[in-house]
């Protein structure tokens, strides 16, 4: 049992270890959840595009290869 109480109590440092692993897997989490909603919404935005709701449609580009200015 000491030595879980030593681990815990970090040699006196405890009050700065656990916060900061605290701050990090909140950051961690919170880089989880925004990534499975920009995901979420990237899926939600190719399924419009792909069934043709993707709203005005862009000009077609012409073949022919274009000339650069010099």
């Amino acid at each position: 049992m000491q030595a879980i109480t030593d681990y815990l109590t970090m040699g006196g440092y405890a009050a700065f270890v656990w916060p900061a692993y605290g701050v990090a897997a909140a950051v961690i989490i919170g880089f989880a959840i925004d990534s499975w909603q920009r995901v979420k919404r990237a899926e939600a935005a190719l399924r419009k595009l792909e069934a043709g709701e993707g709203g005005a449609k862009r000009p077609a580009q012409s073949s022919a290869p274009s000339q650069a200015q010099s």
